[in-house]
């Protein structure tokens, strides 16, 4: 695959980046410091990043469909959002739509009473996605 290059943290939020001193432009526009650094990391050789799903689609857009977009913070439908430190999260269906080349999933099915089951619904989400619709 290559060295990804990792954009903004999927815990991270608009306050968090503001409170680190950066400038307006990219603390209100979060998306916008995601495409600096990823055309930063397409530019020194790496193949792809990792990028919340809620900016993979104007990843793709900028930097084109062969770059690599890795996303975490992926909460299925079935689970109760906002119940730990993940800020910026969407769903399987949503971040493969957008154009995420791969997902991670991590709490939801660690976290699941029975984790094969959670595997199951994740995949049956992922089965039922319109990806032309």
């Amino acid at each position: 695959m290559g060295v990804l290059g990792v954009t903004v943290l999927t815990s991270v939020s608009k306050d968090d980046i503001r409170a680190s001193g950066f400038k307006d432009e990219f603390s209100s526009d979060m998306k916008s410091l995601v495409v600096k650094r990823a055309m930063t990391a397409k530019d020194a050789g790496c193949t792809g990043i990792v990028c919340s799903g809620l900016e993979v689609k104007l990843i793709k857009e900028k930097l084109g469909k062969d770059f690599i977009a890795v996303t975490p913070g992926i909460r299925p439908l079935w689970e109760a959002h906002g119940q730990d430190d993940q800020k910026r999260v969407t769903t399987p269906a949503k971040a493969i739509k957008s154009g995420s080349d791969y997902i991670v999933i991590g709490r939801p099915i660690r976290d699941a009473k029975d984790p094969i089951e959670a595997a199951k619904r994740v995949a049956k989400e992922i089965e039922a996605i319109d990806l032309y619709g």
